[in-house]
């Protein structure tokens, strides 16, 4: 026993608190890495979609158990200084009510995010929106949700704020394009090409998940006719599709000797 400034300091209780802190570390890592080993293991046989499911679970059990593990180590270090611990859990149906009551926002986010997992609402690796920010979900906690853009900015979300969402990798997205082409070439002759060209891009794009589809005509415009093409693509790979495919339509076009015009001025010299 110490005094410092008057104040009794009993050094054996501070070691053994220091190692009760030490235990709760030690069996966290522990725990974190079994479930680590044990989720990539699992993953390797799982499709994406199965895959980010487990690992949303996962940052869930590790959440929960660092919790309970710093609960544990709160009350071993609060009987190692004499405080009635039994008195304390037999009072916790009152004491849960009074937590309750001063830590309202922290319980709904902790049921929001019960909820978030239980209801499949979005998960890890899912493109989502809100409040006009959208980008990636890294991360799900029991108190917040981590979202990270295209530009690398994170925003952190508290659980019970993400109940206007919209979630862009529930379904597969729609790729969808417009083509110019000249009033020379009549529809037959173009809907050719671009058949032949759809099928020649058989399983030659990766995102592509459905049939490639001519929509039709979309406008008789002043220097073109429009065709609109579709196809269905993975979530959020419709912009990278777009870009293949006016390539690769680009190019038929140009092997076929068809035309895509291109704004033009006439200009008229008047004569004197």
């Amino acid at each position: 026993m110490l005094k410092i400034l008057g104040i009794s300091i009993n050094i054996k209780n501070i070691i053994v608190a220091l190692i009760y802190i030490a235990i709760g570390f030690i069996i966290h890592t522990i725990i974190r890495r079994i479930v680590n080993k044990t989720t990539i293991f699992r993953q390797s046989h799982l499709n994406k979609e199965q895959s980010q499911k487990i690992k949303t679970i996962q940052m869930i059990t590790l959440n929960i158990s660092k919790y309970l593990i710093t609960i544990l180590v709160v009350l071993a270090i609060l009987a190692l200084y004499g405080v009635n611990v039994k008195s304390i859990l037999a009072g916790l149906g009152i004491g849960t009510a009074i937590i309750g009551l001063a830590f309202q926002d922290l319980a709904k986010d902790i049921i929001a995010g019960i909820f978030i997992i239980t209801e499949n609402q979005y998960e890890v690796g899912d493109t989502i929106e809100i409040d006009g920010f959208m980008g990636e979900v890294i991360s799900v906690g029991l108190k917040t949700t981590k979202i990270k853009n295209f530009k690398g900015a994170v925003k952190i979300v508290s659980n019970r704020n993400m109940d206007k969402i919209i979630n862009y990798s529930l379904n597969n997205s729609l790729a969808v394009i417009e083509v110019g082409v000249s009033y020379d070439h009549s529809p037959k002759e173009v809907e050719s090409v671009l058949n032949n060209l759809f099928k020649k891009l058989e399983g030659s794009i990766a995102e592509v998940k459905g049939e490639y589809q001519i929509l039709g005509i979309e406008q008789l415009a002043d220097s073109s006719v429009i065709y609109k093409i579709a196809v269905e693509v993975e979530p959020m790979q419709q912009f990278v599709v777009e870009r293949k495919l006016r390539r690769e339509i680009k190019l038929a076009f140009d092997e076929a000797n068809i035309k895509i015009p291109y704004p033009q001025i006439e200009v008229h010299n008047g004569k004197k």
